[in-house]
């Protein structure tokens, strides 16, 4: 009993050695206390900030110095650019002459696509949308491993400074379950943009499946460094977006988290150029879901920056509508019929070379021609 009575008097006295006596020595002790747990919560957050989601298995600046140093040369090696057409031979744009709208910043509208029946009609659709817009150079990069003739031709129908790159998602990812599609076609964009030494003007991802209102471009037009708008039609909530208050993004409204710290769609935010070449090492990793948070990581963005659009972020300009994907299609028909006696034979040339259909002697579902509500041998017309 007297030893532990001993050691407590002995704690307690060594406790008020270290408790200043005078009372301006213990407000300084209070200081440094406190400075002491501020530079401790920093380090903290510091620390916690790095790490992602350990269940995905990266933190973040192990991931961003793996995608940095692993395929920093990646696209420029798959990078092929097919055509460029910096012409821009519309007359007018939305009841004005060309001329007065030269004031206007460019939008550098990066649009990755792929081969698939449906990629034709989605440009097409998108094409006469940007066709209304001014100042626009519209970036198209196609996932295929050479240029698409039929598609260097088709740009050119909207009359708008365009470039067409092949950008084929590296092989390695062939097989994965989870595949980073549109990361090459992006990345490649990127680099055509550095190459051209452009860095003024705004840099928007537009997927070839959205639709988009004009007054969007309206919007992103004036973007300082990054802004930001809701996107419509994302998973389970139907929207992804900033929230925000006074005037300012306080934080996202999406169904999936996932320890992303810019949970947001690609085409619901901008970026400035000018402000992206300060951060000459900016770019998006081959990892699935995390593309958009790990870009703007890298341009080392924070919530302070961030300049909502669409009224405060009350207004959906953009919506991520998708078409339902259907596998090409064989005709059985035979090529004898497929030549200049009737439309049918530039008709499959020209859906063949669209990645809808084609002709076959052989295989896929005959063919049937009607007439009076009966179905009649090709031989029947063409004979």
């Amino acid at each position: 009993m007297f030893s532990s009575s001993k050691q407590e008097k002995m704690s307690l006295s060594a406790s008020r050695l270290l408790w200043p006596k005078t009372v301006f020595g213990r407000r300084i002790f209070v200081v440094i206390m406190i400075l002491v747990t501020l530079f401790l919560y920093v380090a903290w957050c510091i620390v916690d900030d790095c790490v992602l989601d350990l269940s995905h298995g990266f933190g973040t600046m192990d991931m961003l110095k793996r995608y940095t140093q692993d395929d920093i040369g990646l696209n420029e090696q798959l990078k092929f650019v097919c055509e460029e057409n910096f012409q821009d031979t519309r007359l007018y744009m939305q009841d004005k002459r060309q001329e007065d709208w030269k004031n206007l910043s460019m939008i550098y509208f990066v649009t990755p696509t792929y081969p698939r029946k449906e990629q034709i009609p989605e440009l097409l659709r998108l094409g006469y949308t940007l066709q209304h817009i001014p100042r626009l150079h519209w970036i198209v990069a196609n996932d295929y491993n050479s240029c698409n003739p039929y598609l260097n031709t088709f740009l050119y129908r909207f009359h708008i400074p365009f470039t067409h790159l092949s950008s084929p998602m590296p092989s390695q990812f062939n097989n994965a379950k989870a595949k980073p599609r549109g990361v090459s076609n992006r990345r490649a964009a990127m680099e055509w943009l550095r190459s051209r030494n452009i860095t003024s003007g705004i840099l928007y991802f537009g997927d070839d499946d959205n639709t988009y209102d004009l007054k969007l471009f309206q919007e992103i037009r004036d973007t300082k460094r990054v802004s930001m708008f809701p996107v419509g039609l994302i998973a389970n909530y139907g929207i992804s977006g900033p929230v925000v208050r006074k005037g300012k993004v306080v934080g996202f409204l999406d169904s999936w988290v996932a320890g992303r710290r810019w949970p947001v769609d690609m085409a619901g935010f901008a970026v400035n150029l000018a402000y992206m070449t300060e951060h000459p090492n900016a770019s998006m990793p081959f990892v699935p879901g995390y593309e958009e948070d790990y870009f703007l990581r890298s341009l080392a963005l924070r919530l302070d920056m961030i300049e909502p659009k669409g009224n405060n972020c009350t207004e959906i300009l953009v919506w991520h509508t998708q078409t339902k994907n259907h596998e090409p299609t064989t005709v059985q028909i035979s090529h004898d019929y497929l030549d200049n006696r009737s439309n049918l034979g530039l008709l499959f040339e020209s859906l063949s070379n669209m990645g809808v259909a084609k002709a076959s002697d052989r295989g896929g579902a005959k063919a049937i021609i009607s007439k009076n509500g009966k179905s009649k041998p090709l031989s029947y017309f063409l004979s």
